[in-house]
């Protein structure tokens, strides 16, 4: 007779059959990688005044090595969206990217309608993003548990809108396998109030109505938000109604400095503030880390981890590591 086994043993024997010499283990899932960040203004690298040539090299370099799923920028990728060559200079400064494959998705931010009549502005915006297919707002899956979703801010976002309400359809109809939605935008919703200087970059009615309706939308959901935005050119972060709130607009442009208010969760004083933000789901749990380029001129360029911070499962706080 043979000897009885118990269920364990029984699930211990299947899990280590084998077919010839292999043993089939199941393996984790890969964690999913973005980064994002925003406010390149790429032109003629000879204009060091509106934009910092060596710190865009410097951060496509570095980005290029995290090898990401995907590149967010959140808006403001050309100087001016009118001149066709600063988005030549955009193609040819991260030729690299396009050799390794890595995806960008791309936000309109107000520098891509400039120097240029919109419908001008958007078919250049298109024939540099032909992948867009002549949208201007869009959602995109990177990894299984992670939706994009890109915003114009240069639309309407207020209620009622086409905007508006083509976003409440994504959010409301979310698959059940996404635990993360990463928001990508140019004008901030929530950012440090300024007083004193670039208060014409405090956030406007119009991204407010957005932050109205995602508060609304995350009471709903099962999936964690987490809201980047460029136009202010440093680095923020904020947690309101359970949503993460980034400003991230150090890809380049000339740098702001900002008067840092009691709800912003950073206290860093370093300026200039030239950075990317990386994000990494795995395991139901999301990380981010942001990394400042500490000198842009230094022949070796150097990074170093300035923020972080992780989102677990809904009903979980926000965990600042830094």
């Amino acid at each position: 007779m043979l000897p009885r086994m118990n269920t364990s043993a029984i699930r211990q024997a299947i899990a280590a059959l084998a077919i010839g010499s292999t043993v089939l283990i199941a393996q984790a899932p890969r964690p999913t990688n973005i980064v994002v960040y925003g406010d390149t203004r790429f032109t003629d690298p000879s204009n060091v005044t509106a934009t910092n040539p060596q710190a865009r090299a410097a951060l496509i370099a570095r980005i290029d090595a995290e090898r990401p799923d995907a590149i967010l920028v959140s808006g403001d990728l050309p100087w001016h969206g009118g001149v066709p060559d600063d988005y030549a200079r955009f193609a040819a400064e991260t030729a690299v990217w396009r050799t390794h494959r890595l995806r960008v998705l791309p936000a309109l931010g107000n520098h891509e309608f400039s120097q240029c009549d919109p419908d001008v502005c958007l078919e250049r915006w298109w024939s540099a993003f032909p992948e867009l297919g002549g949208r201007r707002w869009y959602a995109a899956d990177v990894g299984a548990a992670v939706r994009v979703i890109a915003l114009d801010t240069m639309s309407p976002l207020a209620p009622g809108s086409a905007q508006s309400r083509w976003l409440d359809h994504e959010l409301t109809r979310l698959p059940p396998a996404i635990e993360f939605v990463v928001f990508t935008l140019h004008h901030p919703p929530v950012a440090d109030i300024q007083t004193r200087v670039h208060v014409d970059h405090n956030p406007r009615p119009n991204e407010l109505a957005l932050a109205a309706q995602l508060r609304e939308a995350a009471r709903m959901s099962r999936a964690r938000f987490v809201v980047v935005a460029g136009h202010i050119h440093n680095y923020e972060r904020f947690l309101q109604d359970d949503i993460v709130y980034l400003v991230s607009g150090g890809g380049g442009a000339a740098p702001y400095e900002v008067d840092r208010t009691p709800s912003d969760l950073y206290k860093g004083i370093d300026f200039p503030n030239y950075h990317y933000v990386k994000l990494t789901v795995a395991d139901g749990r999301l990380k981010g880390e942001m990394f400042r380029l500490d000198e842009a001129s230094a022949p070796s360029p150097h990074f170093t981890l300035k923020d972080g911070f992780e989102l677990g499962p809904r009903g979980t706080q926000l965990d600042s590591t830094r």
